[in-house]
């Protein structure tokens, strides 16, 4: 059987780790958005590491260009410290990387991809906050489904639901759902700041998925766009859905 840790980041950001290889999606490991946008989004948890000082990652996935997704200084600082990490990025990430020196990123596939003999992953479709392409059809916003030993994971990065995701995944038996609870509503809009699902969203789209596991995201790192674990757990005692829930805190990780 695989020995497989999740450890959260912050935010959306993952460490997903085997006994051979390691994964990390999204990491947001400064303080650049409240450099850019002020400090009411200081961040509110801790560093688990710096970009500099994070273990050997095999590879690294970027969900969008978002700040708090697409970090400069952490790409730059973790890029610079690991120059042989292999990144996949949709083509805004991929510009930013450009822009800061890195030229290497490959363009995620919709298809599997196999990393390792026991590794394997393919992008499906976000809305965040409608499933954008480009003229040649390349999606805007990814999510990342992966196969890890008898595992299935799925990383929804910044989504709401949508018909095409649930398409593309209607096959898939989900054992472990990574997915963004920070709600859009009129006053996190007027901030300029993107939300994602409402919870009973989330707890619904997992329903729909038939998960496993749900692991919320995105609840965790700015005041202006939190959601206290306490809500997260009310909601899924009274509801009681078929799924197992797990909140994670930054730095903590779960074991399978």
């Amino acid at each position: 059987m695989t020995s497989l840790k999740l450890t959260m980041l912050g935010q959306v950001g993952l460490l997903l780790e085997t006994e051979s290889f390691r994964l990390m999606f999204d990491p947001y490991l400064s303080n650049s958005v409240a450099e850019e946008f002020g400090i009411e989004f200081n961040r509110m948890v801790e560093f688990p590491f710096t970009g500099r000082t994070a273990p050997q990652i095999d590879t690294l996935f970027l969900t969008h260009a978002h700040l708090d997704h697409t970090d400069p200084a952490t790409l730059t600082s973790l890029l610079t410290a690991q120059p042989n990490i292999q990144v996949f990025a949709p083509y805004e990430s991929r510009e930013v990387l450009s822009r800061i020196g890195f030229q290497k990123t490959k363009k995620p596939s919709t298809s599997w991809v196999t990393l390792s003999p026991n590794i394997s992953f393919r992008t499906v479709p976000a809305a965040h906050t409608r499933v954008e392409r480009r003229a040649d059809g390349e999606l805007r916003d990814v999510g990342y489904l992966l196969r890890v030993g008898e595992y299935t994971i799925y990383h929804a990065g910044d989504t709401i639901p949508d018909p095409e995701i649930f398409t593309v995944m209607a096959d898939e038996k989900i054992d472990i759902a990574l997915l963004p609870v920070n709600e859009r509503n009129y006053y996190r809009d007027a901030k300029g700041i993107i939300g994602n699902m409402t919870l009973r969203e989330a707890f619904q789209f997992a329903a729909d998925l038939k998960v496993r596991t749900l692991i919320p995201t995105h609840w965790d790192m700015f005041e202006p766009n939190r959601v206290f674990p306490e809500e997260i757990e009310l909601l899924y005692s009274l509801l009681k859905p078929a799924f197992e829930l797990e909140i994670l805190h930054a730095g903590q990780t779960l074991i399978l």
